[in-house]
């Protein structure tokens, strides 16, 4: 059975945290798209940081991407693949426009599939309740802080009933289709080559032998000639790439460090994880916190991003050349915005100063960690201005580890971590900084 080739339309970077040596495209242009395809490896990811967008624009960049896809599938004559609309394991994002736009350009398909189980961030599914562990305990997702995210926000952690709320009643609860863990743990396949008309499914998942299973499963009716969509987190990508281990185990990717230098942290993402481990990473010996108070961004008066860029440049170098490790972050309080609209410009303009600081970060660093899943997108398409990058595997589980180009103009062959926001227990972050470190 060949296996077909695994295609993620990636909404923000952090989706090829469980696999590794493979491709990370940064533009979807249809020579770049063709890189991906004719790649080796049996998995690629887009990277369309949809989750950053408007419903409108997360539509359009859909659109483009399967479009130059379909363009780049026939060009290099691919027969067999299969998409993935990978999406966040706490059930943030454009879901279903997303998966509406793909199956318009690459359909028709027999089944669109949720399986957001995400075992290394502690993310489950059973009997189609989706859970994420706080604090050891099991927790439905609509308990916890990111069912209130003030633009992807949800009721219901039941994900029949999540999928009747976010298509606005076009799929009711009723209609779904449940494969809860004892049917898949017997075997699914006979009611996968059933289903038809672009049935929604939903996807139990309690370990990663479960998805296992379905994968194996959706791979026979894939190869008998069935299509399937899937809005996945990241476990699923596992299942279906089925690699075998990483070059160079998770404890020992200080080899890729340039040089044995000290590196640089920038640090986005404001969830309450972020902030806890952010704190633990500042007690670490040789780190120096460089804050950015992103509230004067809203100032009316001067030009308070040049005079924040300017003040946050001048620390950098400083404890760059005092052999410490610069620690840039974001202000921690939250602020409050009248609509999502201005809270997402906001939060573009806080990225573009990010950036700009990563653009006149040392040019011999040796190491770049980045925290915050937008972040991190923006890290490699704007602030290293890449078109594609190496995945060389996970420094922690969830955590990914890329690297820049040979010939990049400022940090060639530069290791970057890609370090979701809310990913790992307190300690995570400081663990990653001390293994790069040692």
């Amino acid at each position: 059975m060949t296996k077909p080739k695994i295609i993620v339309l990636d909404d923000d970077p952090t989706g090829s945290q469980t696999v590794h040596s493979c491709l990370l495209l940064m533009q979807w242009d249809v020579e770049t798209l063709r890189l991906g395809l004719a790649d080796a490896a049996p998995i690629f990811f887009i990277l369309t940081n949809t989750r950053a967008l408007t419903p409108e624009k997360a539509a359009s960049v859909t659109r483009e991407v399967c479009r130059n896809l379909k363009q780049a599938i026939a060009l290099e004559a691919i027969h067999d693949f299969l998409v993935v609309s990978r999406s966040d394991s706490t059930l943030r994002g454009h879901y279903p426009i997303e998966t509406d736009v793909i199956a318009e350009e690459l359909g028709p398909f027999d089944a669109h599939f949720l399986t957001p189980a995400f075992f290394e961030g502690g993310r489950i599914t059973r009997e189609s309740i989706h859970y994420l562990k706080v604090n050891g305990v099991d927790t439905p997702v609509h308990e916890t802080e990111f069912a209130r995210d003030s633009v992807f926000g949800y009721h219901h952690s039941y994900l029949p009933a999540y999928v009747e709320e976010k298509t606005q009643g076009q799929i009711p609860a009723s209609s779904v289709e449940r494969f809860l863990l004892s049917d898949i743990r017997s075997g699914v396949l006979e009611r996968l080559m059933h289903l038809h008309d672009n049935q929604c499914g939903v996807v139990d998942g309690e370990t990663q032998a479960d998805l296992n299973q379905f994968a194996a499963d959706v791979l026979t009716a894939a190869a008998q000639g069935k299509r399937f969509l899937f809005r996945s987190a990241a476990s699923l990508l596992t299942a279906l790439a089925a690699l075998p281990p990483q070059a160079i185990a998770p404890e020992d990717m200080a080899a890729y460090v340039r040089n044995g230098k000290p590196g640089a942290v920038i640090v986005g993402s404001h969830v309450q994880k972020t902030t806890e481990q952010l704190q633990q990473l500042l007690q670490e010996p040789d780190t120096v916190g460089v804050e950015i108070a992103v509230a004067h961004l809203l100032e009316q008066t001067g030009d308070p991003k040049a005079a924040l860029l300017t003040r946050a440049v001048q620390q950098v170098h400083q404890i760059h050349a005092a052999g410490k490790t610069p620690v840039v972050y974001t202000s921690r309080q939250e602020l409050t915005f009248e609509d999502a609209q201005i809270r997402l410009n906001f939060g573009e303009s806080v990225s573009a100063l990010l950036m700009d600081i990563l653009r006149h970060l040392p040019e011999d660093i040796g190491f770049l960690i980045s925290k915050g899943g937008i972040t991190s997108n923006d890290t490699l398409s704007k602030g290293l201005a890449l078109r594609t990058a190496s995945l060389l595997g996970q420094v922690l589980p969830g955590v990914s580890m890329v690297r820049t180009p040979a010939e990049h103009p400022q940090f060639p062959n530069l290791p970057v971590v890609l370090f979701p926001g809310n990913v790992g227990d307190a300690s995570a972050l400081a663990t990653v900084y001390r293994r790069l470190r040692h």
